[in-house]
C-alpha cells in the first residue's frame, strides 16, 4: 500500500471504508446504497449530490473487489503519469459523466415504457406520469465506481496502447488498445442485448465516453488544464523504471563480484559492464520511443538477459 500513489490510495481506502460502512448499516436498518446511490432524475429521492456520491457505494463484495482490483492494476499507472490532480479529476469527472449518461439512458427506457402504455404520451406528460409513478422510479438506483474505473481502463489504453497484456480467459497477451476496443464492445453489444439488466453497462460506456473526450481535449491543447496530456511525466515514469533497473543491475554485478573477485581485472570488468550498460541504455531508449514490439529478437534477449 505504501508504494501506491496518492490518489489511487486513498480511492481504494475510501471504498472500502464505505462499503463497511454499508454492511453496519444495513444491520441497523438503514441502506446507504440508497441514499448516496444515484436515483433516476425524474425520481422523488434524486439529490444532485449522487452524481458524486453513487461512485463510492457497490452493490456486494464481488462489485467491489473487480473495480478496486482494476483500480489498483491501472490507476496507479495512470497516475504515476498524469499526476495527482490531473488524476482525480479525470477520475471523478468519468464518474459523473457515467451518471449522467446512465440517467439519459434510464430516461429512453421511462420514455419507452410510458409510450407503450400511455396512448399519445409526450415529453410534456413525462412529469406527470413520473410523479404518479414515484415509488417505481425510486428504485432505479445506480452503485459503484465502474464508470470511473471504465475510464482508468480507457486512460491506460491510450497512454500505453501497445503494451501487451494477458486478459482472461484468452491464451496469448493482447494489446492494451484492442483490450480497450474488446471491452467496449462487449458492454456495447450488452447494454443493446439486454433489458431490464442489474449491470449499467450504459455508465461504463458513459465513463470512458467522457474520458476519451477528455483526453482528446487535453492531447489537443498541450498547454491547458493540468499541465496536458502528462508526456513528460510519461518521460519521467520510464525514466524512473529504467534507473531502478540499472541500480539493480550495478548491485548484482557488484556482489557477484565480491563474492569471486579473482574472476577478471577491475580493467576488463569496467569495460565490459560499460559496454553492456550502453547497449541495455539503447534498448531501453528504443522501448520508450517505439515501444517493445519495436524491438528485435537478439535485443529482446538481451534486455531480459540483463534483467536477470
Amino acid at each position: 500500500m505504501f508504494r501506491i500513489p496518492t490518489i489511487t490510495k486513498n480511492l481504494l481506502i475510501i471504498n472500502v471504508l464505505m462499503f463497511l460502512a454499508l454492511i453496519v448499516f444495513e444491520r441497523m436498518g438503514v441502506d446507504l446504497n440508497y441514499t448516496l446511490g444515484l436515483h433516476f432524475f425524474l425520481a422523488p429521492d434524486f439529490h444532485l449530490y449522487q452524481l458524486f456520491t453513487y461512485m463510492f457505494m457497490h452493490g456486494g463484495f464481488t462489485h467491489i473487489l473487480f473495480n478496486m482490483f482494476t483500480l489498483w492494476m491501472f490507476g496507479g499507472v495512470v497516475e504515476q503519469v498524469w499526476g495527482p490532480k490531473k488524476f482525480l479529476f479525470y477520475y471523478m469527472a468519468c464518474g459523473v459523466g457515467a451518471g449522467v449518461i446512465q440517467m439519459v439512458a434510464q430516461f429512453g427506457e421511462f420514455y419507452m415504457l410510458a409510450s407503450g402504455q400511455i396512448p399519445g404520451f409526450n415529453l410534456g406528460m413525462a412529469m406527470e406520469v413520473a410523479q404518479a409513478n414515484a415509488p417505481l422510479l425510486n428504485l432505479w438506483t445506480t452503485v459503484g465506481a465502474s464508470g470511473a474505473i471504465y475510464g482508468v481502463l480507457l486512460a491506460f489504453g491510450m497512454l500505453f496502447p501497445e503494451q501487451r497484456m494477458f486478459i482472461f480467459p484468452l491464451p496469448v497477451p493482447i494489446k492494451a488498445k484492442w483490450m480497450v476496443c474488446i471491452w467496449i464492445a462487449i458492454e456495447l453489444l450488452s447494454a443493446l442485448g439486454t433489458s431490464g439488466s442489474q449491470v449499467a453497462h450504459f455508465a461504463h460506456l458513459g465513463g470512458m465516453l467522457f474520458g476519451y473526450i477528455m483526453i482528446r481535449y487535453w492531447r489537443n491543447h498541450p498547454g491547458g488544464g493540468y499541465g496536458g496530456y502528462g508526456r513528460s511525466r510519461g518521460q519521467q515514469f520510464f525514466d524512473r523504471m529504467k534507473d531502478n533497473w540499472e541500480r539493480r543491475s550495478h548491485r548484482r554485478a557488484d556482489d557477484a563480484r565480491r563474492q569471486d573477485p579473482r574472476r577478471e581485472s577491475d580493467w576488463d570488468y569496467n569495460a565490459r559492464r560499460k559496454a553492456e550498460q550502453d547497449e541495455i541504455d539503447r534498448i531501453l531508449d528504443k522501448v520508450r520511443r517505439s515501444g517493445y514490439d519495436s524491438l528485435t529478437e537478439e535485443e529482446k534477449r538481451k534486455l531480459f538477459n540483463g534483467g536477470k
